[in-house]
């Protein structure tokens, strides 16, 4: 699959496009030349700020973004919205509607949205959200957006990507923690409790001191503070205080070299789960591996061996299959 890439480095959305298709094929061959295309792109990768957005449904993620995007495009930034949904196999689920209610937003040539399906390929959605979100730095895009639309799994992967993970909250102080796991809360940089207008205005208040008080109790590692502010998306109120949050943290975060050094403990980690998931696959390829598996599988369950030494088998077999 010839990708044209001065197009593609050019901004041209059709060669991206056809870049980021390449890249979500299950094809070897078409796996291999993507990887070779990625490291030809390395050079132009790394100048935008990675963005993860996430929220349990109801919360207005779509609405969010399309504000935050158009706003973005109004400072003359050029924003990519990747949409993870772990759920959707091809082109489901709530992808096609967020597509739908950012309308505006897709409108603009300077704005590029994507869905990144899982397919349940080597690396599943987070290699696709990965290998994608770096095309669309090299294609010249500011500011990635990286939206999480199932709950879950997907909310982890998408925090170790990013630069900046953002959760936004519904103005609703007695619910502490909205269905969204406590874990999902530490990884946080920055909680935004929208739809912050009307009726909601007090409550979204009180929330902010909640989630303010929270916040002291948890402990941060690094030289940020997360921080909580409230918004409202519909209304494009304080769009502008949150986008001048961002930019703080990355000039910060810059200058002080921890955005490097995050992206390249990211990088290494990423290394090391394709590397396990790698040799799980060599393994269920093994056609002796496959013959003993249920063998080991009895003798473990029933006592009469050690998993150690049932693994030590199995990883034997491996190494001996490729001598």
């Amino acid at each position: 699959m010839a990708i044209d890439i001065e197009a593609l480095q050019a901004g041209n959305s059709r060669a991206l496009a056809k870049a980021i298709t390449l890249v979500e094929s299950k094809r070897v061959e078409h796996r291999t030349e993507a990887q070779l295309l990625l490291e030809q792109l390395l050079p132009r990768i790394g100048n935008s700020i990675r963005i993860g957005i996430t929220g349990i449904p109801g919360v207005g993620k779509s609405t969010f973004i399309e504000a935050f995007g158009l706003y973005l495009l109004s400072q003359g930034k050029r924003v990519a919205v990747l949409a993870v949904d772990p759920s959707s196999p091809i082109a489901g689920g709530s992808i096609l509607g967020d597509k739908t209610r950012m309308e505006m937003l897709s409108r603009s040539k300077d704005a590029f949205i994507r869905p990144s399906p899982s397919e349940g390929s080597l690396g599943g959605v987070a290699q696709k959200t990965r290998e994608t979100m770096l095309l669309c730095e090299a294609a010249g895009y500011d500011v990635i957006l990286v939206e999480t639309v199932g709950v879950g799994q997907s909310e982890y992967e998408v925090a170790s990507m990013v630069d900046f993970f953002m959760v936004l909250m519904l103005p609703n102080a007695g619910d502490e923690l909205q269905g969204i796991k406590k874990g999902i809360i530490e990884l946080a940089d920055a909680l935004v409790i929208n739809k912050a207008d009307g009726e909601s205005i007090n409550l979204a208040q009180q929330t902010k001191r909640h989630y303010e008080n929270a916040l002291h109790l948890l402990r941060h590692n690094t030289f940020w503070t997360p921080q909580v502010m409230s918004c409202s998306a519909i209304k494009n109120e304080n769009i502008e205080a949150i986008w001048g949050m961002i930019s703080g943290f990355k000039i910060d975060a810059t200058k002080n070299g921890s955005l490097q050094e995050k992206r390249s403990r990211q990088a290494r980690e990423w290394m090391n789960k394709l590397l396990h998931e790698m040799l799980e696959m060599k393994l269920k390829q093994n056609p002796e591996v496959r013959e003993l598996l249920p063998q080991l599988n009895d003798k473990v369950t029933n006592g009469e061996t050690t998993p150690y030494l049932a693994a030590t088998r199995l990883i034997n077999l491996l190494f001996q299959a490729a001598k």
